[in-house]
C-alpha cells in the first residue's frame, strides 16, 4: 500500500490486489457494503493518520478506482466544514463514509524514462501488440492500453511490470494536465522510429 498526500484535505492510496488478499478481501468484496470493506477503509485512514498526519474525524468521501489486473487507487477527501463540532463527545470516533466505486478495463502504466518505453516496445512488438496512447506528465511517461490484444491480461501486465509500475494517478488527471505524445498505436510508432530504423530510410 502506498500513501500520498494531495492537499490538506485529500489523500491518495494505491492498493495492489496482493494488499487486498493480505487483508482477506477480494476485488469483488469492494462492490459490497460489508463490515470487512468498512474495516479496510478504517485501517487505511488509520495508516494515513500515522504516516501523513491525515486526521479524518467526521464525514469523508472515498472514491475507489479499480484498475484491471493492477490494483486500485483510493482517493479520500475529508469535508471539515460539515463536521458538527458542537457535539464534541462524538467527534473523536465518528467517521461517516460516502463510498463511490468506479471500475476501468484500461491498463495504465507509469515509466520513469523514455528509454524504458523504447525497451518495452521491443517486447510488446514481439507479442504482436502495437496499440497504446503515450502521455508525459511531471517528468514521467504514461501508457494507456484500452485493449491488450492477443495475449492474456496477466502476461501483458507482467511484461509492463518489467519496465514500469502501475500508475497511482488516474487517466483523467494525466489526460487533463499532461501532454499526449502519441495517439493510438504508440508502441508501433515508437518501435518504428527508435528500433526499426530501416523503415525510415
Amino acid at each position: 500500500m502506498r500513501l500520498e498526500r494531495l492537499n490538506n484535505d485529500k489523500i491518495k492510496i494505491f492498493l495492489t490486489f496482493d494488499d487486498l488478499v493480505d487483508r482477506g478481501l477480494s476485488k469483488e468484496d469492494l462492490w459490497h457494503d460489508s463490515l470487512k470493506v468498512h474495516q479496510l477503509f478504517r485501517d487505511m485512514i488509520e495508516e494515513a493518520s500515522d504516516e501523513l498526519g491525515f486526521e479524518a474525524n467526521g464525514p469523508i468521501a472515498v472514491e475507489v478506482y479499480s484498475l484491471q489486473a493492477q490494483g486500485m487507487v483510493v482517493i479520500v477527501t475529508r469535508d471539515v466544514e460539515e463536521i458538527d463540532f458542537d457535539d464534541e463527545e462524538f467527534v473523536d470516533d465518528y467517521i461517516e463514509m460516502q463510498v463511490t466505486l468506479d471500475e476501468s478495463d484500461d491498463i495504465f502504466y507509469e515509466f520513469q524514462t523514455f528509454e524504458d518505453v523504447i525497451q518495452l516496445s521491443t517486447r510488446l512488438i514481439s507479442n504482436n501488440i502495437t496499440t497504446g496512447t503515450l502521455y508525459s506528465y511531471n517528468n514521467r511517461f504514461y501508457l494507456l492500453f484500452e485493449d491488450e490484444g492477443p495475449i492474456q491480461t496477466e502476461d501483458f501486465v507482467s511484461i509492463l511490470a518489467e519496465f514500469g509500475n502501475p500508475s497511482t494517478i488516474t487517466t483523467y488527471r494525466v489526460e487533463e494536465y499532461g501532454k499526449k505524445l502519441m495517439n493510438q498505436e504508440a508502441i508501433k510508432q515508437i518501435y518504428n522510429i527508435f528500433i526499426d530504423k530501416t523503415k525510415n530510410l
